[in-house]
């Protein structure tokens, strides 16, 4: 029974960074179509990570942005996953690559993108979050 259920996990757990990945890759795709320049994806460091960094090429800002993927509101929308907690490691994060990367002279913001993934695909983008 164990065994079982571990497998379950797994496949679970699989198919969620699937799903994770896609909504990233979508992301970027929207954001490509809408005037940004993707720089990094996927900065990983102590504090947490950055989904994507951009710029904003129409505001010359670099754009931090949390994608959050669903296929249903069951469990709320998916910008509520970016709580108070979610934003403090975000925002030592951004800190840190900023200071890595010397943009402190760069005008920087916030953004949310949600993915909703049922019999099509539906972006929502949340600019300047915090």
């Amino acid at each position: 029974m164990l065994v079982a259920n571990i497998e379950l996990l797994v496949i679970t757990m699989y198919n969620r960074h699937k799903l994770g990945k896609f909504g990233e890759d979508y992301a970027c795709e929207y954001l490509k179509k809408n005037n940004y320049e993707i720089v990094e994806r996927n900065f990983y460091c102590r504090q947490g990570e950055i989904d994507i960094v951009a710029k904003d090429c129409s505001k010359k800002e670099i754009v931090f942005v949390e994608v959050k993927t669903r296929t249903s509101t069951s469990y709320g929308f998916p910008s509520d996953a970016v709580d108070l907690n979610k934003k403090t490691h975000l925002k030592s994060c951004i800190e840190f690559y900023i200071y890595k990367n010397k943009l402190q002279n760069f005008f920087v913001r916030v953004d949310v993108i949600e993915v909703f993934v049922e019999k099509d695909v539906k972006i929502n983008h949340f600019k300047q979050i915090f």
